[in-house]
């Protein structure tokens, strides 16, 4: 990897390429030495000028005294203090006594030692060396300390302070990744292979006046695939990919956001035509306005100021694309997306049945799959999962069959996969007494058996009662036959009679109720108060909408309601709730009251077998008819 980034460094010496976290200047092996070495000779001066301290002093008359008992053997005069060696040895290490005393100014000292024959010798302290040792060099050591552990914990070699660029840049020479690889997004790639065309060949569209769009958003829930579509329109068109997240752009100090947009836009001038793709562009593209903390200027402000800047600046006729993904487009301020700036907003979707499919074949070719594995049904199981959960899926699936010793992955172990990713995974140590394992059994067999009756119920498609995640004693899983965008007032009654399946057939079998239909409960109150203040389907109050949903900029991004109803219709929109969900008990209670004798079977069969399969359900159903 070096040599091939070192070849690159040299093919391309205008781009700036990201070193990994080893390759800093002080975290080379000759640079670490060096520092070593240098805190070493630190120590060792402090070690030495302490050896001043440790000497035996004494007072200066008596030295003087030792010397006129002639007991001096040495002696060596500075301007602070004299040292000198006695001709008395020390009676622990037997080695002549080494004093040190404070001089008085007066010039008989030399008459005396040289009445004494003592040898002795002048010299001057060195203060500028003392001093550039004693305070320059420390404080020179923890700065370059302090510099090399930020460098370290960045991971960055970019500037003091980490306040350098961080872009990342794929070249040519790079893997790309190209639209082969994304499954399940096909609208989004029709839209975007204009974008590739233009940049292959800007002149095309110059011909007639017009010219190419200068940013590209896109927008759609988290694991879609956005970034993933990102890097195939660079790879398809075979030109530099500048890569950022918009929290990069943010620093403690104020300008340096700024800053990097505009290096960012200028290597991407030097290396146009190429893509500049910003992840996650709610970081620093969100509606201005609101508190300005620490009472100064907003750093993410003047970044986003910078941003609207530079895209209305350059030419979109140099062949640089701006490309952007986010999953909250609702927070984005308005002026990144007028006309001008991001011209073309494209929606990655949740994909459908068959882009299920598409994706979990795309994933599936590196498996080796077992003959019974239908991925159709798989794709079916999986309603509402994006690209990033269907590869978790297979994945999840593998990692079973290699736990289970299998030889190819099959199909249970899809099957296992999907209820773990759903439901969260089986907790087999969470043992239920006898009571509990009834009470469950009773619970999930009334949700199922109210789904196989009313008209519009999904088909179910297994039923459990075997402990998972961290909360789910049970669950039914209901297997859509197709996709659906829309809901009418009838399948929504049927889910409020569904929901309250559970609670209803405890109602009927222990006369008391449990804690375990809590989420049944907060499911069908939010079903029931839609349908009364957003979908207009409660005769009573018409068909108006109640309540403005709004995001707080003050309480971290969470959405509130506003409310622009009177306190009476407030009272009309409980009572029109209450009933939807008074309703939908009662058609509950009527079904299992008709159905006991096959609630009392299903829940046998369950309390056996701990999971049963659709068919089964169906099965005994008709049995019992």
């Amino acid at each position: 990897m070096k040599k091939a980034r070192m070849d690159l460094e040299k093919k391309k010496p205008g781009v700036e390429i990201n070193k990994p976290p080893g390759d800093g200047p002080w975290q080379r092996p000759n640079a670490q030495l060096a520092l070593y070495l240098l805190m070493f000779a630190l120590m060792w001066f402090w070690w030495q000028s302490d050896l001043r301290v440790a000497q035996e002093e004494i007072p200066y008359s008596q030295f003087l005294k030792y010397l006129e008992q002639d007991q001096v053997d040495k002696v060596l005069v500075q301007d602070s203090y004299i040292q000198g060696t006695l001709k008395l040895k020390d009676e622990k290490s037997g080695k002549p006594r080494i004093v040190v005393t404070v001089p008085l100014a007066n010039n008989e000292l030399a008459v005396l030692l040289e009445k004494h024959s003592v040898e002795y010798a002048v010299q001057h302290d060195n203060q500028v060396l003392a001093s550039v040792l004693g305070w320059v060099l420390p404080f020179g050591l923890l700065f370059l300390f302090w510099s090399w552990m930020g460098r370290r914990m960045s991971g960055a070699a970019g500037g003091f302070l980490n306040m350098g660029s961080k872009m990342r840049i794929h070249a040519d020479t790079s893997p790309t990744v190209t639209f082969d690889d994304v499954a399940g997004a096909e609208e989004a790639k029709e839209e975007l292979k204009e974008s590739i065309e233009f940049l292959k060949d800007p002149t095309r569209i110059q011909r007639l006046g017009g010219h190419m769009p200068k940013g590209v958003l896109l927008l759609g829930s988290p694991g879609t695939g956005k970034t993933l579509l990102a890097r195939a329109v660079s790879g398809e068109a075979g030109v530099p990919f500048f890569n950022i997240s918009g929290s990069e752009f943010i620093e403690m100090f104020v300008g340096v956001g700024a800053a990097r947009v505009r290096d960012l836009f200028q290597q991407a001038r030097d290396k146009a035509p190429c893509i500049i793709f910003i992840d996650e562009l709610d970081g620093i593209g969100r509606t201005r306005g609101g508190p300005v903390m620490m009472g100064g200027h907003d750093e993410r402000e003047q970044t986003l100021n910078q941003l609207l800047t530079e895209m209305d600046g350059f030419d979109p006729s140099i062949g640089v694309v701006v490309m952007a993904a986010t999953n909250r487009p609702e927070v984005l301020d308005k002026a990144l997306l007028r006309a001008g700036r991001f011209d073309r907003q494209i929606v990655v979707d949740k994909p459908d049945l068959a882009a299920r499919q598409a994706i979990l074949e795309l994933h599936a070719r590196k498996l080796t799959l077992g003959a019974d594995v239908d991925l159709s049904v798989v794709a079916q199981r999986t309603p509402g999962f994006v690209g990033a959960d269907l590869a978790n899926i297979c994945n999840e699936a593998a990692i079973l069959a290699v736990r289970h010793d299998h030889q190819a992955v099959t199909m249970a172990d899809f099957e296992a996969a999907i209820d773990r990713v759903i439901a969260g995974p089986e907790k087999k140590h969470r043992v239920l007494n006898l009571a509990e394992k009834r009470r469950v059994a009773f619970h999930e067999s009334g949700h199922a058996l109210v789904a196989m009756t009313v008209p519009t119920g999904e088909p179910v498609h297994k039923i459990s009662i075997i402990p998972r995640g961290v909360a789910a004693l049970g669950y039914t899983l209901q297997l859509p036959v197709a996709e659906k965008f829309l809901s009418t007032r009838d399948e929504l009654e049927d889910q409020l009679a569904i929901l309250l399946g559970g609670r209803v057939a405890e109602e009927l079998v222990f006369t008391d109720i449990s804690s375990g239909a809590s989420n049944d409960l907060e499911r069908a109150s939010e079903i029931a108060r839609d349908m009364v203040t957003r979908l207009g389907m409660c005769e009573e109050l018409g068909p108006l909408t109640y309540g403005r949903r709004q995001q707080s900029l003050y309480l971290g991004g969470d959405y509130m309601e506003e409310k622009n109803y009177s306190d009476d219709t407030a009272k009309q929109i409980d009572r029109a709730v209450k009933a939807l969900v008074e309703k939908a008990h009662d058609r509950a209670r009527e079904i299992l009251e008709q159905k006991r004798p096959a609630l009392d079977a299903l829940a046998a069969l369950l309390q056996e077998k701990e999971v049963i399969s659709g068919a089964e359900a169906e099965a005994l159903l008709r049995s019992q008819a």
